[in-house]
């Protein structure tokens, strides 16, 4: 045993000297990257319980002095009591819509060999390349034209629609991954094609439909652009647009703002931590073989 652990001590020693240079640009650019991330929050979170003299005069140390009070000021004059209902009531919805069809449209064009399947697929894909700016205004007439505009559905229906693409590619690459051996000795059971989708492969893809709720929450819960532009009506505003109400024509109160992103962060950060290790297996599945 002792002669063994001197061959690995040996065998480390004579590791080369690029093997460390190596190392070292590795993890210096994993630390980098990770400070990129970490800053931003640091300071979001710090300014939240400063006062805006401490902002002035310190505006990236740490707080002297923690001022809770800052969170609730946010609350009450950010209105995010009842805006917070409101992104519940469309956020819910959306991710909701979403996963349910993009599952039916991934499982679809993974196990079956439709007439012209990879066509309309392709087409499902050109949704990815077609930035939302482009149709808002088209969408505008065609939401007012229907009676959409003013409700909920003005922001429910686009986002399932704008999420669509991404989800359904997501999801028929996770599908395609998946031992489909288990679906045809499925049939051999007598377990009919619903059967099999049902209750052999979407337990499968419980890490993938994880990963991609996690990220169709993210945008939901985030969107600002079109709750502001088609639901219109004050008492219908999600909470991310009650960040507006700490700025005025002149000035803006940054621990407030601050103060008031940090709530808004805070769901995010649960529905992640709920879904950390199925987010984890769905976006890291397929990686290793064997």
């Amino acid at each position: 045993m002792a002669m063994t652990a001197q061959r690995i001590r040996g065998v480390r020693r004579r590791r080369p000297a690029r093997y460390w240079v190596f190392k070292f640009f590795q993890y210096g650019a994993l630390i980098f990257f990770a400070l990129l991330c970490i800053i931003p929050l640091f300071w979001i979170v710090s300014t939240a319980f400063k006062t805006t003299a401490e902002v002035a005069a310190n505006p990236l140390g740490p707080p002297p002095e923690l001022h809770w009070q800052n969170f609730v000021q946010a609350w009450v004059q950010g209105r995010f009591g009842k805006y917070l209902r409101n992104s519940i009531y469309v956020s819910v919805p959306i991710v909701v819509g979403v996963l349910g069809l993009a599952c039916l449209a991934g499982y679809s064009f993974a196990r079956f060999k439709l007439p012209g399947g990879n066509i309309i697929f392709y087409v499902f894909l050109l949704g990815l390349m077609v930035p939302f700016q482009s149709i808002m205004i088209p969408l505008f007439y065609i939401l007012k034209d229907i009676g959409f505009l003013g409700t909920y559905w003005a922001m429910i229906m686009p986002s399932i629609a704008l999420g669509l693409p991404f989800s359904i590619f997501f999801l028929r690459a996770f599908f395609l991954a998946l031992p489909w051996e288990l679906a045809d000795a499925a049939l051999i059971d007598g377990c009919d094609e619903v059967g099999v989708f049902w209750k052999v492969m979407l337990p499968l893809a419980g890490p993938g439909i994880s990963s991609l709720a996690v990220f169709q929450f993210m945008g939901a819960w985030n969107s600002f652009l079109l709750p502001l532009i088609y639901m219109q009506k004050e008492e219908l505003r999600p909470l991310v647009l009650g960040l507006m109400f700490f700025r005025n024509q002149y000035t803006q109160n940054y621990p407030l703002t601050m103060a008031g992103a940090t709530i808004v962060m805070l769901p995010i950060v649960v529905v992640y931590v709920i879904f950390q290790r199925k987010f984890i297996q769905g976006l890291t599945a397929g990686a290793i073989k064997g």
